[in-house]
């Protein structure tokens, strides 16, 4: 009896309930297999039964819990549950064939401070960070049916979600279940707020007596500012729609409206006026307050490159060359030649190219007019990374794919050269990808997302505009990550819509988040997660000066995975 309330207990601290099912087990069984142990890098789920006791204790698969606990329910619901059985299967019985080209990915290798000389410098920013684990047993990866199968370059790297986008006929539909699938996921995660406790719909509230204490969630339709300077809001929720205030008086709530967008999912607490209710608190989504921040046990390197731009007659060759003889050993001191040694993962975040008919007068300042030989000349560079080091790419609004996002990941037809590099794995933008895996280590879970939302934020958030704008993604990274969405304003950025659920929300906490975009490099840490902005490989374009940018080119951020170390290498 002690065993079970113990079990209880330590996996309610972990967010996570037990199944009477469970308990029926024995538990002394439960815990010789290590089971909670193995449940620290689940975060997703939410309760445990007995069929997740099997495939937690099998470790052989990474589980969407999202999509299994919907099918749960629907079959304790519908006493139908014959598709809940087949996912389970799936999961108990999956394998993922991986190809390794890391002969020694076994071998331990020994720590060393990146040290500042020879052609490039070193910046230092932050010593703190951390990362996911997964296993390196046989495992497929699975998100919901759209996304495209996940099959392996080298090992330990790992497609989590990449989206295959269906060409068709796009209706009012589409883009009424896009922002359903969001409210509904963000309301779930809103529901676990202390704060939020008694939420009521919108509907029901309509009938309740003025001067009560209320809480909602909500989308966000409508901001504006009244005659005498307070913040109102228009939000709505599957059932109604109401009207919000914050006044100007209650200064901290205040600041917090201001940076309140369209179309985002929050949660409301305050006191119901007539038809309308006067705010006492906002609730983001957020990122939980017990995300860990993990380090890998073994000693290796990723470095993030973002914004390219080849093709350009601002491209600054010369200094991506010093990058790449940095990268093959042929630079720098001893300890800055065994670092280039040790790095595994090389992860570019968009904008290969340059592109074609991009921005007005684009033409007057390409060198390669033509897009395949942009495409040609970018892998003739990229090759030039020794083949143990395992590159991840995902498109930029530059590239040749489709502008809206979810992107597509790269054309065949424009890039054929890009398909020929054994060591690298394409994927679209946004996606997740995880590195890393040992048998005892989970790895890491690395979201790319180039960023070209960012500019929106940049205009029309007030805090990220006057502390910095495009010089700060750090904080338009922690707003995105507070809303659990890279674009949760429609206006922000193109959509694709035709997915079952938002492809752009957050649904599974990463220990990066990667972008580009910005052309400025930047490094921080938010709650256990590395936000880390690529700088740029071109000089300021005519563009860029008119809307203000100021650049910051060949810097490379350099992540050490075990001691969570960053530094910028600067070949400027």
């Amino acid at each position: 009896m002690e065993d079970q309330q113990k079990l209880i207990e330590d996996l309610f601290e972990r967010g996570i309930l037990v199944s009477k099912d469970v308990l029926d087990k024995k538990v002394d069984a439960l815990l010789s297999d290590n089971v909670i142990g193995k449940l620290e890098q689940e975060r997703d789920l939410l309760v445990l039964n007995t069929d997740y006791v099997d495939i937690v204790t099998k470790q052989r698969s990474l589980v969407d819990w999202y999509e299994i606990d919907s099918l749960r329910v629907h079959a304790e619901k519908e006493r139908d549950d014959e598709l809940y059985q087949a996912q389970l299967q799936r999961f108990k019985q999956a394998e993922l064939q991986v190809r390794s080209s890391d002969p020694d990915f076994n071998k331990k290798q020994q720590l060393n401070s990146l040290e500042t000389e020879m052609n490039f410098t070193s910046e230092s920013l932050s010593s703190e960070t951390h990362f996911s684990n997964l296993l390196d047993s046989p495992a497929i990866l699975t998100s919901s049916p759209e996304l495209t199968p996940i099959i392996l370059s080298p090992s330990k790297v790992y497609i989590v979600i990449s989206y295959q986008n269906e060409a068709r006929k796009f209706e009012v539909k589409d883009f009424t279940l896009l922002f359903a699938s969001r409210y509904k996921f963000l309301e779930s995660i809103l529901r676990q707020r202390q704060e939020l406790q008694n939420v009521m719909p919108i509907g029901r509230l309509l009938g309740k007596k003025e001067k009560e204490n209320v809480s909602v969630i909500a989308l966000i339709e409508d901001v504006s500012e009244t005659k005498n300077g307070n913040i109102i809001i228009n939000a709505e929720d599957l059932t109604g729609r109401i009207k919000i205030v914050f006044s100007k008086n209650k200064k901290e709530l205040f600041q917090k409206a201001k940076d309140l967008v369209l179309d985002e999912v929050i949660g409301i607490s305050g006191v119901l006026g007539d038809k309308i209710i006067f705010g006492e608190e906002i609730i983001w989504p957020d990122i939980p307050a017990n995300n860990q921040l993990k380090k890998s046990e073994v000693e290796e390197y990723a470095v993030f490159l973002s914004d390219i731009h080849v093709g350009s007659n601002l491209f600054l060759k010369d200094e991506f060359n010093k990058f790449l003889r940095w990268i093959n050993g042929e630079a720098g001191n001893p300890t800055q030649r065994e670092i280039a040694q040790k790095v595994k993962y090389v992860f570019v975040a968009g904008d290969l190219v340059d592109g074609v008919g991009i921005y007005p007068s684009q033409q007057e300042e390409l060198a390669v007019h033509d897009i395949i030989k942009q495409y040609q000349d970018f892998c003739e560079l990229i090759k030039k990374i020794p083949s143990d080091k395992h590159i991840i790419i995902c498109p930029g609004n530059h590239d040749a794919v489709h502008l809206a996002e979810p992107q597509s990941s790269f054309d065949e037809t424009f890039a054929p050269s890009l398909f020929k590099i054994p060591n690298v794995t394409l994927v679209t933008n946004p996606a997740l990808v995880n590195i890393g895996k040992t048998e005892t280590f989970s790895g890491f879970d690395v979201l790319l997302y180039h960023g070209y939302s960012f500019d929106y934020y940049v205009a029309n958030v007030e805090s990220i505009r006057n502390n910095g704008g495009y010089h700060r993604a750090d904080l338009i990274m922690k707003f995105l990550l507070k809303r659990r969405h890279l674009a949760p304003s429609f206006k922000s950025t193109p959509y694709f819509p035709g997915h079952k659920e938002d492809p752009l929300l957050i649904k599974k906490v990463p220990d990066f988040l990667i972008s580009g975009h910005i052309h400025y490099s930047n490094v921080a840490n938010y709650k256990g997660i590395t936000t880390i902005s690529g700088s740029c490989w071109q000089g300021t374009t005519s563009f860029q000066e008119k809307l203000g940018h100021q650049p910051e080119p060949a810097r490379v951020p350099l992540v050490n995975l075990k001691t969570r170390e960053i530094k910028v290498l600067k070949f400027g």
